[in-house]
């Protein structure tokens, strides 16, 4: 009996990484975030996060020269989640595609990647308040459909929630009684947040305008992308709410003069858009390789505007003096 546990002791953590989950860190400006510096392997995949919290390897603050660096922000969809190998995150196959065609310029490409299961808007614009964009010359948001309708930040779930660990298991065998076995027992207050009421569109909208006015102090540019849902690309389409929400994000980058990508029409080009889902939400490898490569594309589009101008709109970006109170807002993004 004793050897038997043993050895699925041992095959659990060989073959699947179980004993050895990301951990989470709770953080007063995002919610959560993933602790720094760490590198695990889950079900064949190698997840590597450095000093700051990216899915990326270690990094300098301050950009080398000749250097284009660029930073992703997002939640489980540009993370790439177990999943999805190190090597095949969406900013790892941006990277590449970038060097391939790379502006006379520079002389290599860094793509940052700041994201978190569940993050929203307002945990993204949190991340840019504790670590600032790192000089990245554009910065890429990625949300999806549901984002719009994300939360507070929150640091509740950290620690009792079992998606979102802050300790190491004694046991893998442990983990997975705790992950599929053991029925998973309310966080007291969490229920709170979620029922959260009022506008949260228009919270989300507004955590998107203040990462630009924060963006803008050095000069980045910003690059909304938007994937939807596996249900929105199918009959009958986006639901009412979500329709509305739309339209909102679409008139505020157009207002604001944000670059903006929308995939839902574009996954309905295809004849089996499912194929671009691994389920209702996440990206397929061939989703993230056709999301990364027409994002890649809009990026050296951007660089060539960049180059010609200095700025992404010109005379059309909003500027500060239009934002009388913008210094406030991003020193206390939940007033």
């Amino acid at each position: 009996m004793l050897v038997n546990g043993l050895l699925l002791e041992i095959g659990l953590r060989v073959f699947f990484g179980f004993g050895d989950p990301l951990l989470y860190v709770a953080d007063q400006q995002m919610g959560y975030r993933l602790a720094p510096n760490q590198r695990v392997r889950r079900f064949g995949s190698r997840i590597q996060i450095n000093a700051y919290s990216m899915r990326s390897g270690p990094i300098k603050v301050e950009r080398p020269e000749q250097t284009l660096r660029l930073l992703l922000l997002g939640d489980s969809i540009a993370n790439g989640g177990w999943w999805t190998d190190q090597s095949d995150i969406l900013s790892e196959l941006m990277a590449r595609k970038l060097t391939d065609h790379l502006p006379n310029d520079y002389q290599q490409v860094e793509f940052l990647n700041a994201s978190a299961n569940s993050w929203g808007p307002r945990n993204e614009l949190g991340y840019l308040l504790r670590y600032g964009d790192f000089d990245a010359q554009i910065v890429v948001l990625l949300i999806n459909t549901d984002d719009l309708f994300s939360t507070a930040p929150t640091s509740l779930q950290v620690g009792r929630d079992r998606n979102y660990p802050s300790r190491k298991p004694m046991l893998a065998i442990s983990e997975v009684v705790n992950r599929y076995i053991t029925k998973s027992k309310p966080i007291p207050g969490l229920e709170t947040v979620k029922n959260e009421s009022g506008d949260r569109v228009g919270a989300n909208l507004e955590a998107i305008r203040q990462i630009q006015n924060n963006l803008q102090i050095n000069k980045a540019n910003l690059l909304v992308a938007m994937t939807p849902l596996l249900r929105e690309v199918q009959i009958p389409g986006p639901r009412d709410y979500e329709q509305v929400a739309r339209r909102r994000l679409t008139e505020f980058t157009q207002m604001a003069h944000i670059a903006y990508i929308d995939f839902l029409p574009l996954f309905k080009r295809f004849d089996h858009p499912e194929d671009l889902y691994r389920d209702h939400i996440h990206l397929s490898p061939k989703g993230n390789q056709f999301v990364s490569d027409f994002i890649s594309v809009r990026i050296s589009q951007m660089l060539v505007s960049r180059n010609q101008t200095k700025t992404l709109m010109g005379s059309e970006r909003a500027t500060y003096d239009q934002q009388e109170n913008w210094k406030e807002m991003i020193e206390d993004p939940w007033q």
